[in-house]
């Protein structure tokens, strides 16, 4: 569909909005389901630069860093600051596995996220944040 917008005198063709990209998607639907694990949850913009066209990174954070979300060419990234000390029974994590301390979910197109151990696994980063706190 073709539009056109009058503005000044000048006649501009207007493209039809692009059908939103999977992974925004993806990052959209996980940032609801971690607002309904915890509506406590602190949600900010961090490490802006030009490789995230300067939109930063989501940062989801109560009594500290609970997730952080990417979006990649083949995959949306959320990574748990403290993830490998998060008991994990669904399996939900199945990237950065090698390390210490932390632990991501690679969601790729077409993938689902089971949405009850998610919002589990959440609940338990926070309370293993206020733990660490309290």
């Amino acid at each position: 569909m073709n539009c056109n917008l009058l503005i000044g005198g000048s006649t501009v063709a207007l493209k039809p909005k692009a059908k939103e990209d999977w992974r925004e998607e993806t990052l959209a639907r996980l940032r609801a389901l971690i607002l309904e694990a915890d509506p406590e949850m602190i949600e900010e913009r961090k490490w802006r630069k030009p490789s995230n066209g300067m939109a930063g990174v989501p940062v989801w954070s109560h009594d500290g860093i609970v997730c952080t979300g990417e979006s990649y060419k083949q995959a949306v990234k959320l990574t748990f600051a403290q993830g490998a000390s998060l008991p994990d029974p669904s399996r939900l994590f199945n990237s950065s596995l090698e390390g210490s301390t932390r632990r991501a979910i690679d969601i790729h197109e077409g993938e689902n996220v089971d949405a009850r151990a998610f919002k589990a696994l959440v609940k338990a980063a926070v309370a293993r944040n206020a733990a660490a706190t309290g």
